[in-house]
């Protein structure tokens, strides 16, 4: 199994506008050290010839939407909060409203699969409705892949 991840943030300005510039300006540095981070898999992009562009949506046009899949929580942990990444994110409020409602939701997904931006905003909907569970999830309330066996050690 491995490990899906949506987020979403709302614009404080279109994406085209001179105060989102800088924003814009990290994106292709940020996704490309994504792109090599260690147990990455996989990320939804608008295209594969601009780095800079968002995904196209129909769930609002100031709702950014970044998914991706990776390998192990740990790796997807240390890319978010042990890599160049964690001072774009700590400068989020620059760019994007304050969340009032959780913006964030993990899944596992069999080895392979490629979630749509629909599936992972159902995900997001269905932790939003019920909390925390097997089918949604976060950092803070993990779930453990289905297929994770306990180990044993022959003594």
């Amino acid at each position: 199994m491995h490990l899906a991840q949506l987020n979403v943030g709302h614009l404080l300005a279109p994406v085209e506008a001179p105060e989102l510039a800088e924003f814009v300006a990290l994106l292709e540095p940020i996704n490309a050290l994504a792109d090599v981070a260690p147990g990455f898999v996989w990320r939804l992009k608008e295209s594969e010839t601009d780095p800079t562009a968002t995904v196209q949506h129909d769930f609002g046009d100031d709702l950014l939407i970044n998914m991706s899949v990776w390998r192990t929580r740990d790796d997807l942990w240390n890319y978010v909060y042990r890599s160049r990444h964690l001072g774009v994110l700590q400068r989020r409020r620059e760019w994007f409203t304050k969340a009032v409602e959780v913006y964030s939701v993990m899944w596992w997904i069999p080895e392979g699969h490629l979630p749509t931006a629909a599936e992972g905003m159902a995900r997001l909907d269905l932790l939003r409705e019920k909390g925390a569970g097997p089918e949604a999830f976060t950092f803070k309330e993990f779930s453990e892949s289905p297929d994770t066996s306990p180990v044993t050690v022959d003594g």
